[in-house]
């Protein structure tokens, strides 16, 4: 049995991350920014919860004493780049084998988004800090259908992205079988960027029809004005949000997030989710 930190260990990846590394017998300390019933339903399954900012060091060093590895993943918002540099100090001191890090698939010097950019920032301090991590270079989650889930259940397929730009999402299930198997095994991994896609790349448009067609019901596209889509997410009040997705509607009009990529359904082992299973398995939310 091994010892593993979760960060966003509530979130669309942390949380299905902690429970697989329970299910496989290790011991899982689960960091959260308070406690909800997210958090006690994981220390239910036996996750360790602590609760902590991930801008103070002295929560981080806390949470990763004694830990085997750790999956750093930090939200879409200011502190990226202070909460990397906190997060490496605090695993080197402790000699973590291992981290496993959310980073964007357009991640790269010159990204547009001020977030994008951070992230790529945080992969060269992490990268710097004498610890092995391995970036995750993700793109969409599929998850963003269930954000937009009221407008489908009532035949709108809502996004301020263009019809025909195309990507290639992925379920956060998915993403978390690539943490698990990454963080059991630092020796085969290391320190490497490592792209994540899904199984199939599709348009906005052709999703719409996804979800008309899986679903059995009229779902039409409808393009929304990037402002107007973070003030439908409720997340105006914060403006890294709506820079983040006026800059990604242009990288996905230049193709930087097109291509599927292999590497994860290698490492898993398994075929990946289909934006139709993942649609179907998801009926109740969306139908």
């Amino acid at each position: 049995m091994k010892k593993f930190l979760v960060t966003g260990s509530t979130g669309a990846t942390g949380a299905p991350t902690v429970r697989l590394l329970l299910a496989n017998g290790h011991a899982v300390i689960a960091f959260v920014r308070r406690e909800d019933d997210r958090s006690r339903a994981l220390k239910e399954l036996g996750a360790e919860i602590v609760v902590g900012d991930m801008l103070n060091i002295e929560d981080v060093r806390g949470a990763i004493r004694d830990v085997d590895g750790a999956y750093f993943c930090y939200p879409l918002t200011q502190g990226a780049v202070e909460a990397a540099a906190i997060f490496a100090q605090a695993a080197g001191e402790h000699n973590v084998k291992q981290i496993v890090y959310m980073s964007h698939r357009q991640s790269r010097s010159h990204a547009r988004s001020p977030a994008t950019l951070n992230h790529w920032l945080s992969e060269q301090i992490l990268s710097r800090s004498g610890v092995p991590t391995a970036h995750l270079r993700v793109n969409f989650f599929l998850e963003w259908l269930l954000y937009g889930a009221p407008f489908i259940r009532a035949g709108r397929y809502l996004t301020p992205f263009d019809p025909e730009s195309r990507f290639v999402p992925i379920a956060a299930v998915d993403i978390a079988r690539v943490i698990v198997k990454i963080l059991e095994n630092p020796s085969a991994f290391g320190s490497k960027i490592i792209p994540v896609t899904g199984s199939r790349e599709v348009s906005h448009i052709e999703l719409a029809g996804l979800l008309a067609t899986t679903l059995g019901k009229e779902v039409r596209f409808e393009q929304v004005t990037t402002d107007e889509f973070v003030k439908i997410l409720g997340v105006d009040g914060d403006p890294t949000f709506a820079a983040h997705f006026k800059a990604i509607k242009v990288d996905q009009q230049e193709g930087l997030l097109v291509g599927v990529d292999e590497s994860a359904s290698e490492i898993v082992g398994q075929p990946l989710m289909t934006p139709a299973q993942f649609i179907d398995e998801h009926r109740h939310l969306l139908a």
